[in-house]
């Protein structure tokens, strides 16, 4: 009886996404990578680890386990810090261009490697030797299990501080949300048009996410090799940081969001590099996954608040995600550019006013509920490897900010283990956009797309504004 009760204290239901996320089929994560001002001290890491990080969220301490009806629970477990961090050795007196190979060759080995799932799903892996970024590099993995990239960014900023002044709140850019039809019977007559057009949008924009997931596979391509274990093969990971400034310059001469215009860019630019590497595919059926966080809130929550019971944001994966197809890039497209951005608003602002998003999430946990978490990490699965690309951003604080009274430079995140050739993710940090690039290695060039999308964003910024471009 006394074991049953200790049971009940250190166990607690895993997330339906989380079991998906941690499946047989799936096995995605997170990598956050700090860039450090100044060179590494990790003689307080362990110390730092007992008393900031696993405090932070009981996940960090626990270890998913099966309980006797084969439902996946969170256990808590005595953590072995020493088992979770890693201080790689590459030779020394090197330049910093030969570190940065170094650097690139591990993380994409980070990347492949597997959690044990006999410990909790974290790591932390401190790179001391200076790249031609940084003057060293600090990389949580982080599981996607524990929770997704809102949470995992709280919970990380849990970890820092201002670097101007630690005793004040970090600050991040007032958030917007999109504005749906209200379909309440006293504005129906301002409405409804609006109803009729989200409820065709829904329906249309359901069917085909359905068709996407089950059926219909985006064509072959040079941003999509097709291979059935493509989440086993090498990535390479590479950054480009944008000027903040000038995006809201194109974002105000158009009237768009910056969402568009990010989204307008990287559509842009990853047909330049289709054509460059293959003129045929130039207009090959290409699609996008656009993650969207689904908490309609003004901004970070504190762990403790995410936790507490009715929280206006709880701890977990809280997202949705839109098929998007990348427009053709026609003679017309690529004399004005700014019809991928024009283009890019056009289609997210109607899907976002469907339901598509809340009918894939119902389709989810039916089947859960009928064909079991294995299956519907299945159907996840499919959808990723029938798209091209996924693209996920998260914002950023605005101030600078320092770990251990170690300032940062940058930061950017990677998602790997998904069943595609192409991840782009962002984050916005102290004034700069940054944007990773994840491609498969060996089948990618991932130095051509990373220009490919510097030419996009400099041709839409002189389209827009006639200014040289802001890429840093």
């Amino acid at each position: 009886m006394e074991f049953k009760e200790e049971e009940e204290e250190v166990t607690e239901p895993v997330s339906p996404t989380g079991q998906y996320f941690n499946s047989s089929v799936l096995s995605i994560c997170i990598l956050a990578v700090l860039e450090s001002e100044v060179p590494i001290d990790d003689s307080h890491t362990m110390t730092l680890l007992k008393d900031v990080f696993l405090p932070i969220n009981p996940r960090f301490s626990s270890i998913m386990v099966n309980d006797k009806n084969g439902v996946k629970q969170w256990k808590r477990v005595e953590v072995q810090l020493q088992n979770h961090v890693s201080i790689p050795i590459f030779p020394i007196g090197l330049s910093t261009t030969s570190y940065d190979s170094y650097f690139n060759d591990y993380i994409s080995r980070l990347a492949l490697k597997q959690f044990p799932q006999s410990q909790p799903l974290w790591e932390i892996h401190v790179v001391k030797y200076p790249t031609s970024k940084a003057a060293g590099n600090i990389i949580f993995k982080l599981h996607h299990a524990l929770g997704d990239g809102f949470s995992l960014m709280g919970a990380l900023l849990s970890c820092l501080q201002r670097a101007d002044n630690p005793s004040l709140s970090l600050t991040f850019p007032s958030l917007q949300f999109p504005s749906y039809p209200d379909c309440s019977f006293s504005k129906l007559n301002i409405t409804v048009p609006k109803c009729i057009s989200s409820i065709f949008n829904t329906i249309s924009d359901f069917g085909w996410s359905l068709l996407k997931s089950s059926f219909v596979e985006d064509s072959r391509s040079p941003i999509r090799s097709g291979d059935e274990e493509v989440q086993f093969k090498p990535i390479v990971i590479s950054t480009i940081a944008f000027s903040l400034d000038h995006i809201k310059q194109i974002k105000s001469t158009l009237g768009v969001t910056i969402n568009d215009v990010i989204t307008g860019i990287i559509f842009y630019g990853t047909r330049l590099y289709m054509q460059r590497v293959d003129d045929k595919s130039t207009n090959a059926n290409s699609t996008a996954l656009v993650l969207l966080n689904t908490r309609v809130i003004s901004g970070y929550r504190s762990v403790k608040e995410m936790f507490e019971p009715d929280a206006e944001s709880p701890w977990g994966n809280q997202f949705g995600f839109l098929h998007v197809s990348v427009p053709e890039l026609t003679d017309s497209r690529f004399s004005n550019p700014l019809e991928c951005v024009t283009i890019a608003q056009e289609i997210i602002q109607r899907k976002r006013s469907s339901l598509a998003v809340n009918l894939t999430g119902r389709l989810l946990e039916v089947l859960r509920k009928f064909r079991g978490p294995e299956a519907t990490a299945k159907h996840i699965k499919k959808t990723l490897f029938n798209s091209s690309m996924t693209i996920s951003n998260i914002i950023g604080p605005v101030d600078k900010m320092a770990l251990a009274n170690h300032p940062i430079k940058g930061f950017y995140f990677m998602v790997v283990g998904v069943p595609q050739s192409l991840t782009i993710t962002m984050v916005s940090y102290a004034g700069k956009l940054r944007v990773a690039v994840g491609t498969e290695k060996g089948f990618m060039d991932s130095q051509k797309f990373k220009s490919c999308l510097e030419t996009a964003f400099e041709m839409i910024s002189k389209s827009s504004c006639g200014i040289p471009s802001g890429i840093i």
